[in-house]
């Protein structure tokens, strides 16, 4: 229906229509399924268009004739504005019709049904014009010398590395160790740590940088290794936040819950009046850190440095090679932070943390609105110059689809999309070989 390279990404979603939309929708040891496909196999349809979706509903694996659904419809992210209940026929089939939105962008049908007194749900989005959804987020005037300026001054740091081995994390391939750099903030000394997997074999290799999601959260290399192992790659998975990621995983439990949820006392909302003042300022410019480091060690090749990071990750990595122009290429899958104070005109969809809309203890003033703008991942993406791999879906609600096309549609550079619409908040193991394939393809040897 678009264009064709998004058309050939679609093989996820195309595929759902007898195994993906299964797998997402089914919920383990549950009497009751859901199944429910877009009547576009894309998912996507023009502003103006009827769209529909047709729902089964199994019990014990069988359609069931007779079942009335509940369904609520509305914008991504945003509350209802209308509802309705339709009930499956003979064949036990349904067909919920979508309202098409005024504008570019994605509605979200949320459907209901008992069975002997349990609820049990299910949703799907449907895109409208999604290749041309724009970002409500303008870049200031001032941006790209804000940030050289953050930057220049953190050079003024010296460079200080402590490097211990995890043999934890190593196996006969692979070299793990935990690293600990130093970097900067305005209010004194800041250190980020992280975990550097290295192929054993003697050489020379790319280097990535891998932010991490959202949180504060423990940290297992072994998720990753398979960079080293299988791709021969030297792979920095960052702890931003300052804290030793050998510590335990219920020690870490401990910290996100007073530290990284939404309400205003969390990271993402601390220092929020201020672009000097926010907390991401040191995040944003550590991460440049981390490269300075990376490019230092006698394994790299002299050639190629890589950013691969979702979510929250996906931001880091997409500011990253805005900042940075050393980066030669980057994968992401569903990027947070990204047209954050969207939220501010009403009808529009922002993306993670959602401030103004699920954030308690944040509201879109002008003076956070101004913040955001120096933090935003789409006023970043238009400086990215270097390849760019992103994969998204559309069920997602905590990186919601219309925030991920703003992006999409705001990058200039060379680029190439995997879309899978079935996902939420997830990305599948293939995807993820995917994401490191790419990255290999762009390096030069």
């Amino acid at each position: 229906m678009y264009m064709k390279k998004a058309i050939l990404t679609f093989v996820v979603g195309i595929c759902s229509l007898l195994t993906g939309a299964w797998a997402q929708n089914f919920q383990q040891q549950s009497d009751l399924q859901w199944v429910a496909v877009p009547s576009h196999q894309d998912w996507c349809y023009e502003v103006g268009d009827k769209a529909e979706i047709d729902v089964m509903v199994l019990v014990h694996g069988q359609p069931m004739p007779g079942v009335e659904i509940s369904y609520a419809e509305g914008g991504d992210c945003l509350e209802p504005d209308m509802e309705g209940k339709v009930t499956t026929g003979k064949d036990g089939h349904a067909v919920i019709k979508v309202k098409s939105p005024k504008r570019p962008g994605f509605r979200d049908t949320q459907m209901s049904c008992q069975l002997e007194g349990k609820t049990y749900r299910n949703h799907l989005k449907v895109g409208f014009d999604p290749q041309e959804i724009s970002p409500y987020t303008q870049m200031p005037e001032d941006f790209e010398q804000y940030w050289q300026q953050v930057l220049e001054e953190q050079k003024l740091v010296p460079m200080q590395v402590e490097v211990s081995d995890a043999p934890e994390y190593s196996n006969a391939k692979v070299i793990c160790q935990k690293v600990k750099i130093r970097t900067y903030r305005k209010e004194g000394d800041y250190y980020m740590y992280g975990y550097l997997t290295k192929p054993r074999k003697e050489g020379k290799y790319p280097v990535l940088v891998s932010p991490p999601g959202a949180g504060v959260k423990y940290m297992d290399p072994m998720k990753t290794i398979f960079y080293a192992e299988k791709g021969g790659i030297i792979r920095l998975d960052l702890e931003i936040h300052g804290i030793d990621p050998a510590l335990p995983a219920d020690i870490y439990r401990d910290i996100t819950r007073a530290f990284g949820d939404h309400h205003a006392n969390g990271y993402l909302a601390n220092g929020i009046q201020s672009p000097d003042t926010y907390y991401m300022r040191k995040v944003y410019a550590g991460i440049v850190r981390a490269v300075d480091y990376l490019v230092t060690l006698p394994e790299w090749d002299g050639r190629n440095i890589l950013v691969q990071g979702n979510s929250q990750g996906a931001a880091l990595s997409l500011v990253l090679a805005g900042l940075d122009k050393r980066i030669t290429a980057i994968a992401v899958a569903h990027p947070a932070l990204s047209d954050m104070a969207a939220y501010a005109e009403k009808g529009r969809t922002g993306g993670y943390p959602h401030f103004g809309n699920r954030y308690k203890g944040v509201t879109l003033t002008k003076e956070v609105q101004r913040t955001l703008a120096y933090y935003d991942v789409v006023n970043f993406a238009r400086l990215i110059k270097c390849p760019v791999y992103m994969t998204w879906g559309y069920n997602d609600n905590t990186c919601p689809p219309t925030t991920s096309w703003a992006v999409w549609n705001t990058l200039s550079c060379p680029k190439e999309q995997y879309l899978t619409p079935i996902n939420e908040h997830w990305i599948s193991t293939e995807t993820r070989y995917r994401q490191m394939e790419f990255l290999l393809k762009q390096t030069k040897k």
